[in-house]
């Protein structure tokens, strides 16, 4: 089948290379030139693990193709994917401008039966602004079909080739034949392909980010508590997600979920109630929750070194908001570094693929190592931030020689506490006593 995907960003582009990788024909559509050139370059613009092996095959195989030309682009398509930015605005809402906009031109082009897809994430009731935006100036048949996606950042092609399930929202049973068609060969092994209407479809994954937030801020809140009862979270946390009816993944404590969906899509769920006159309070206090999380450890930092950070250098690392990606938006990392800088300290920082993504933001107001033992020279304490699989067994020796100070601030509860002690450290994490 040929199909069109129409945004390169992180959902288009693992969007896009998958369906590739079935077979169908599939073209990318992008307004910006350099990404598109270099894209069709061979050169992959994001990170994440097993992509770049599945993009180069298929470009090589001439299955994925890459332009700037909307018209281009979706010439002979069957179906039209939207994968573009709903960012958040002021109010928490989510803008679609860039949907929209693509829309009315998608009015003006087409010239035969398509389905247009929502991929990206939006509010209940967008697919109709879609449908109302092409028909201003559409002359043939269409339909509009919600097809919320489920990757997590780290493992979103093996998400996108093995789905839990695929949800779709359609109307007619014409767009449900090709949907079907379409997503045919990633459901072979019996996981469930579920029709639904437009508007559930919309909210499904509202829902699903949501409940996954409200686990990750209820452990936080349960971390907090055992540090007041003196109690162990991690046991907590086994004895809880053996029960099946909870399930053991989203149970960690640490500081906070970040990224791209959570954050956004929370709020854009708490603003869609909003709007029907709903206070939906627990989404209130699951932000309100993770907000403080984000700097669970500052005044852990602060109390260690006497409620004064001035001349004090740290070491962090990690700064992506969940290992294998170098996605930082809304990463722990980045308000702990202004915190820290704020109080008169300085900071070197270690990331195995956010550090370019941060130098953009942040710039050189901080440090950035080459390894993350370079990070540790001369610095007071290391504060530990993404939870990378190389940072879970260290050199404790290299550790101990670089750093000033055997003090580790761990916000993603990497290390066994027995074993810390037994190092000598003094170390904090969330949700655990304090090791001398």
């Amino acid at each position: 089948m040929k199909i069109a995907v129409i945004g390169t960003g992180y959902v288009g582009l693992v969007t896009g290379t998958c369906f590739a990788e079935t077979g169908n024909e599939v073209t990318c559509i992008d307004i910006d030139q350099r990404k598109v050139e270099k894209l069709s370059a061979g050169e992959i613009t994001i990170y994440e693990p097993g992509l770049e092996k599945l993009f180069l095959r298929n470009l090589k195989e001439e299955r994925l193709h890459f332009t700037t030309n909307l018209k281009e682009g979706i010439k002979d398509a069957k179906i039209l994917f939207l994968a573009l930015p709903t960012p958040p605005g002021e109010d928490g809402s989510a803008d679609l401008k860039y949907v929209l906009g693509v829309a009315s031109d998608l009015g003006r082009i087409i010239s035969d039966y398509v389905v247009v897809v929502d991929k990206s994430t939006v509010p209940v009731g967008t697919a109709e602004k879609v449908h109302a935006a092409i028909a201003q100036n559409a002359t043939c048949e269409f339909d509009v079909v919600s097809n919320p996606e489920f990757l997590r950042e780290g493992v979103a092609v093996e998400d996108f080739m093995k789905p839990d399930r695929v949800v779709i929202g359609a109307s007619t049973d014409r767009a449900k034949k090709l949907m079907s068609d379409l997503y045919a060969p990633f459901v072979r092994s019996g996981n469930p392909l579920i029709f639904m209407d437009v508007r559930s479809a919309e909210l499904t994954k509202y829902a699903a980010n949501s409940f996954l937030a409200t686990k990750i801020s209820f452990m936080n809140e349960i971390a907090h508590l055992c540090e007041r009862l003196n109690a162990d979270v991690d046991m907590v946390r086994l004895g809880v997600g053996s029960d099946a009816r909870i399930g053991k993944r989203f149970l960690f404590p640490g500081i906070g979920y970040g990224g791209s969906c959570f954050p956004k899509d929370v709020q854009a769920l708490v603003k869609s109630s909003s709007e029907v006159d709903y206070d939906f309070k627990i989404l209130n206090a699951v932000m309100d929750v993770n907000e403080r999380q984000k700097l669970h450890l500052l005044p852990k930092i602060k109390s260690y070194f006497n409620g004064d950070l001035k001349g004090k250098h740290f070491a962090m690392w990690g700064l992506a908001f969940k290992p294998n990606t170098d996605d930082i938006r809304e990463a722990p990392a980045l308000y702990m570094i202004d915190e820290l800088l704020a109080a008169g300290a300085t900071v070197t920082v270690f990331d195995p693929e956010a550090m370019s993504n941060v130098k953009q933001v942040v710039g050189d107001k901080i440090l950035y190592a080459e390894n993350q033992y370079e990070a540790l020279i001369g610095a007071d304490a290391l504060v530990i931030a993404t939870e990378w699989n190389e940072f879970r067994t260290p050199d404790f020796l290299k550790i101990v020689k670089d750093l000033r100070y055997k003090v580790i601030f761990d916000g993603r509860n990497l290390f066994d506490t027995q074993s810390i002690k037994d190092l000598g450290f003094h170390y904090e994490s969330v949700g655990r006593a304090t090791i001398n």
